[in-house]
């Protein structure tokens, strides 16, 4: 089931297959962090959250990113395959990229859904993308900025990456460099009747990939990936077991890697990587679904795998969309505390966070008013951070007042 036929069943009370729940925090390492009720033990009235509305006017919004240094512009990507620049509040009417005739959006979980900035933007003024082309498949596409910093070229554009797709869904679309200047990427299971893809390692679905697009042509494979000396496995691969990891995002201060992993049609989870970690991590998926037996339904073995610190079931929502640890200088009572939401939930919540272990998870309540269908979140250069409704075509700021 995709994002948008989950939010429709939501709006019309048709829940398929949701049990009434409630949410869990879950870390091997620590003892439950909620009461018996699901809500968190710490007072509430000591943190407030509120949003602040940059930018409206936006086409289908998903994604929103910023290069380093930049304080001026917030670049969005608009799903049918522009990338707008936001100053001052204004959208910049003239895209700072337009691939639309490239992509396609008849499937609803397809369109261009990937943008990220080299680390060396400032000197190569490299740009990459992740959309879904005619086919039906997914692309990774190198361009170039143009000499006025507010124009791409589109016609540089460099192909990096196809992975083919057997149907319209799942298909991530995630890109983001990581602390190392690897370049990270969001894969999907395949979508329906795809789901061994997952545990699979001769398959680039249901992964996140690492290439290094600083070597080779179009890329090479780092030396720490870990198959790479495994004549069965993808050596692009980097870690396997994800559904459909819509949003993952690095902590730009610990280097630590979330993965906002969409559920089947029980339960959505976060993942966690450390920074020390060496590649190879198995989430679940389709083994699990969360912390819950999928494949099979009771007796499955966890052995090998990696679960989740934080998961919630289908009463509190339907599709997860991961964010960022906060680490601006905005909202000092905000730093350390990791942001999510859901599609169709339309709330936002945050949780503290330390070497991996969620606590203080909370509900943001009186925040939330404006959101409708929480596509992405956002970090701009200085670290604050942002969240996009795709169904208002909005933008706002996260900050603690």
């Amino acid at each position: 089931m995709d994002r948008l036929d989950r939010r429709e069943n939501l709006k019309e009370n048709r829940r398929p297959r949701l049990p009434f729940g409630r949410l869990t925090l879950l870390a091997a390492t620590a003892t439950a962090l909620a009461c018996d009720d699901g809500e968190p033990t710490a007072p509430l009235d000591d943190l407030v959250v509120s949003l602040e509305l940059v930018a409206e006017g936006l086409e289908q919004p998903l994604y929103l990113t910023s290069p380093t240094g930049d304080a001026g512009r917030l670049f969005v990507v608009e799903r049918a395959g522009t990338i707008r620049i936001v100053r001052d509040g204004v959208v910049v009417s003239t895209p700072f990229l337009d691939v639309s005739d490239e992509v396609t959006t008849e499937g609803d979980e397809q369109g261009l859904l990937g943008f990220a900035f080299h680390p060396q933007y400032a000197t190569n003024r490299y740009v990459y993308v992740n959309y879904t082309d005619h086919d039906g498949h997914t692309r990774i596409v190198r361009y170039t900025a143009s000499a006025n910093p507010d124009l791409a070229n589109p016609a540089s554009a460099f192909p990096i990456l196809t992975v083919e797709q057997p149907v319209p869904n799942h298909n991530g679309g995630m890109l983001a460099f990581g602390p190392d200047g690897m370049l990270y990427i969001g894969m999907g299971d395949g979508g329906n009747g795809q789901s061994a893809n997952g545990q699979d390692r001769s398959s680039l679905l249901g992964s996140l990939l690492r290439i290094d697009v600083n070597s080779g042509s179009p890329y090479a494979i780092p030396a720490g990936n870990p198959f790479r000396a495994d004549p069965s496995a993808r050596p692009e691969l980097w870690a396997k077991g994800l559904r459909n990891p819509w949003r993952f995002s690095f902590d730009r201060s610990t280097g630590d890697l979330f993965i906002a992993d969409v559920g089947e049609d029980l339960r959505e989870e976060i993942d966690f990587q450390p920074a020390s970690s060496t590649g190879g991590e198995n989430y679940g998926w389709d083994v699990m679904e969360g912390r819950a037996c999928f494949d099979p339904p009771s007796g499955c073995s966890t052995t090998g795998l990696v679960l989740p610190i934080l998961e919630y079931d289908h009463s509190r929502g339907c599709s997860i969309t991961g964010g960022y640890v906060y680490r601006g200088t905005r909202s000092p009572e905000l730093v350390g505390r990791y942001f999510y939401s859901d599609f169709c939930g339309s709330w936002l919540r945050s949780f503290a966070v330390a070497n991996g272990v969620p606590s203080d998870d909370r509900d943001h309540a009186d925040a939330a008013g404006p959101l409708a269908g929480v596509s992405s979140f956002g970090e701009d250069a200085a670290g604050e951070l942002y969240v996009l409704s795709m169904f208002a075509g909005t933008v706002h700021r996260i900050v603690s007042p």
